[in-house]
């Protein structure tokens, strides 16, 4: 029940903000919204020990039992891993914004949208049954959008959030389209059950496509290359929304489906060289990218990228332990994924304290820009050791928790010698070589952060900037605790070692569980070995080319260099768009006679290539009752006045003719002995008529609009032709005889019921849900109406963030 409440507790948050918020009113929700993540994480930390000591905590009930979906939970190691980032971030970015936005903003509206976040995530990481998992994966990209989209005003803010939305949802569809094959494969959606059945996924011949549809949803949720390109205008969001989703929470969900799945698809090389090999493009192309953005956010999101991109690379390493038999061979590459697992902790803390020092310097100064910025060290002396802690933490150096993972990062590259799948010496070279050029620029864009902003010259405030100061010590208390768990976590590194990363790692490698070295003790030296001289070239190297920037920088304004993906995925959209258009105006012409032309068309076309498909022509007549002379009159004028209604010449005569057509068919419910039926037919019959002469009074002068001599015969053709496939249907079914007729199931019922007229007590009591949705559906309706009418823009909104 705690992993249901971990879940359910945001969603029900979520709701109640909007009524609190009268009651709580400006900064005061936000101390309401802070004790749910923190009372989750609590929660939750309390279930370390045991997980810690081989426990999982498994729960389920049915959902849809027919389709084998169940409401399944699994916490394990992992999950908790996650879950604990969740909310431990999720804690100090509550307490962050509640000093970050101003009082004026929609803070009711921005706490509703991040409890969904949340709900939806803790969702992600502890669902134990694929469709729920993807329920809540598209519920994250719906939120995240909600979040980008905060400041709705700016036009910015809308494409970004358009932009985040239509990749990730997009991914989240192919990933479900591979879900869907392992359930082919398998018959079961259940996570555990995937990984027991590892043996027989790998056997059947939709393991690769299955494979790679689930990496392409991984993909673009955790921003790898080609799909980053939504992160980076994911950054017009308000800087709490980019520290919680964009460095800790929404982008690792990618993180978090490759290290679940790597059990089901770990032991083909093809999951490796795919994860490894996007991982390192990644690390690469967001690295370099990085240093020459000009904005600390775009920065900062370029950053993001290639650290996912490294934690990638890592778990497709870490893949290879199950294509290993030795056990020397084993421990190195599952010591990958614990690198991946440790610096995933490491990236959340530094890289949450860096996006939190950057909305400072907006909030306080007004500006992100680098070259507007300089010399704040001594006159934000706070803001700057923690940019400084978690710039060199992010640089991979010492005394901070990203040397530690870096240096393992480096051993796991260099462990790929060891791997008897790679038998070309250049390809074993060139992961660690690349791994170490992304590093080189991963030191540079940390010194830029570092140097560039808070050394140098003070420069004079532009218009609209404030003088600096330093930031009130509320908003201060957020990064300084995620600054101080950057030195902690180097000081202590195997109690999280033992406590955290210990049952992830059993969760990951649930065959290898137990085995010596799974979880291998972290070390602050490891000796003159290859990684200490690779970090040593890194900061050499880096230092050089950092201080002759000004003098290289020019490559990145080359002609092939100015092309981006930006560009491509903007074309593409805009092609999309244009040819949506033209489609759209060829049909959608105005005229009411036009698409029902093309629904009738349609629903030929489909009669008629089902009827020549299927060879079906069996007509029976043998039970047709005889039509008696009284019902061949009614049907007869029912047939003049449908024809005459085309040949009116005025308003009146087509009611009429229309009204007769009605009430002929009351007198036929009559004559079949329905006079309930027939009554309600004239009662709907006079209201209709009613309403016709009423509008008709008030529109235009008549106009015969079958004037052309071809549209009639085309009017006339689709008319007929509609006319014949019914007529088809209602004859062939007398021929077909696939199920006993639900009339006998209807009356035996409905006197079950003590109901003695049949059609009253359908109507009454086996329609009654029906009834309630319809009524449901009308009053939601209602409400968008009444929201319309009643929604002002708000103007005068104090933006800290806005240019």
């Amino acid at each position: 029940m705690t992993v249901l409440l971990a879940i359910f507790i945001p969603f029900i948050a979520a709701c109640l903000v909007p009524f609190i918020h009268k009651i709580l009113t400006g900064r005061r929700i936000g101390w309401f919204v802070i004790t749910i993540p923190l009372f989750l994480f609590i929660l939750l930390i309390r279930l370390v020990p045991s997980l810690s000591n081989g426990a999982s905590y498994l729960y389920t009930f049915p959902w849809i039992p027919s389709a084998d979906v169940y409401f399944s939970t699994h916490l394990d190691g992992l999950s908790m891993i996650f879950a604990l980032l969740i909310t431990g971030i999720g804690s100090l970015v509550v307490l962050y914004s509640i000093y970050y936005l101003s009082e004026r903003e929609a803070i009711g509206r921005f706490y509703t949208y991040l409890l969904l976040f949340m709900g939806a995530m803790l969702g992600v990481v502890l669902s134990d049954n694929l469709i729920v998992l993807y329920v809540f994966w598209e519920l994250t990209s719906i939120s995240s959008f909600l979040l980008i989209a905060f400041w709705y005003h700016r036009k910015q803010s809308r494409y970004g959030a358009k932009k985040s939305m239509l990749i990730t949802v997009t991914g989240g569809i192919f990933m479900l389209v591979g879900f869907l094959m392992l359930y082919t494969i398998t018959g079961t959606f259940n996570l555990q059950e995937l990984i027991s059945m590892r043996e027989v996924i790998a056997a059947d011949s939709l393991f690769i496509p299955a494979m790679l549809l689930v990496l392409i949803g991984a993909f673009t949720k955790s921003a790898q290359f080609p799909f980053h390109i939504w992160l980076p205008d994911a950054m017009e969001a308000p800087t709490p929304v980019s520290a919680y989703l964009h460095s800790a929470t929404m982008v690792k969900a990618g993180i978090y489906l490759v290290a679940r799945f790597t059990p089901v698809f770990a032991g083909d090389t093809t999951w490796f060289y795919v994860v490894s090999c996007v991982g390192l493009l990644t690390m690469l192309w967001g690295s370099v990218n990085a240093v020459k953005q000009t904005d600390l956010k775009a920065l900062l999101a370029f950053s993001t990228v290639s650290q996912l991109g490294m934690i990638m690379s890592l778990l497709g390493i870490g893949s290879l332990a199950f294509a290993s038999s030795e056990s020397t061979q084993i421990a190195l590459f599952t010591a990958a994924t614990f690198a991946a697992l440790f610096h995933l902790i490491n990236h959340s803390t530094f890289k949450g304290s860096l996006f939190m020092v950057v909305g400072i310097l907006d909030h306080e100064l007004g500006t992100r820009n680098i070259k507007r910025l300089g010399g704040l060290a001594t006159i934000m002396p706070i803001t700057f050791t923690i940019a400084l802690i978690g710039s060199f933490s992010m640089a991979g150096l010492p005394p901070f928790n990203g040397f530690l993972s870096k240096e393992l990062f480096f051993e796991a590259m260099l462990s790929l010698k060891e791997a008897n799948l790679l038998s070309m010496d250049s390809l074993v070279l060139l992961f660690p070589i690349i791994a170490w050029v992304g590093s080189i620029f991963t030191f540079i864009y940390c010194m830029i952060i570092v140097f560039q902003t808070f050394f140098g010259k003070v420069h004079a405030p532009a218009p609209g900037q404030r003088p600096a100061h330093e930031a009130p010590i509320q908003m201060l208390i957020s990064p300084m605790v995620l600054g101080s768990l950057v030195v902690l976590i180097f000081i202590f590194p195997n109690l999280l070692g033992t406590y955290i990363l210990g049952p992830a790692m059993n969760a990951v490698y649930p065959q290898y569980e137990g085995m010596p070295g799974l979880v291998p003790e972290i070390h602050v030296w490891h000796g003159w070995e290859m990684p200490i001289f690779m970090t040593i070239g890194v900061i050499i190297i880096g230092i050089l080319l950092y201080g002759l920037l000004r003098y290289w920088k020019w490559i990145y304004s080359v002609g092939f260099l100015q092309w981006t993906l930006d560009r491509l995925y903007n074309a593409l959209l805009q092609r999309i768009e244009r040819v949506a258009s033209v489609v759209t105006k060829t049909y959608m012409t105005g005229s009411v006679r036009d698409y029902v032309a093309y629904i009738m068309l349609f629903f030929i076309a489909l009669v008629g290539i089902g009827l020549l498909g299927f060879q079906q022509f069996i007509f029976d007549f043998s039970d047709d009752a005889v039509i008696e002379i009284n019902e061949s009159i009614i049907i007869f004028v029912m047939m003049c006045s449908s024809v005459a209604i085309l040949f009116a010449k005025s308003r009146i005569t087509a009611i009429i003719l229309n009204g007769v057509l009605g009430y002929s068919i009351a007198i036929l419910f009559v004559v079949f002995r329905a006079p309930d039926l027939a009554l309600t037919q004239i009662i709907v019959e006079t209201v209709t008529t009613v309403l016709f002469l009423l509008c008709f009074y008030y529109l235009p002068e008549w106009k015969n609009e079958y004037k052309s001599v071809s549209m009639r015969i085309r009017n006339g053709l689709i008319a007929v032709a509609s006319g014949v496939a019914v007529t088809v249907i209602a004859l062939l079914v007398q021929g077909h005889s696939m199920y006993p007729s639900i009339s006998i199931y209807y009356e035996t019922a409905s006197r079950l019921a003590g109901g003695l007229n049949v059609v009253n007590t359908i109507l009454g009591d086996f329609r009654a849900f029906d009834t309630m949705l319809e009524v449901l559906v009308l009053f939601i309706a209602g409400l968008g109406v009444y929201s319309l009418v009643k929604l002002r823009r708000k103007k005068g909104v104090d933006h800290p963030e806005e240019k």
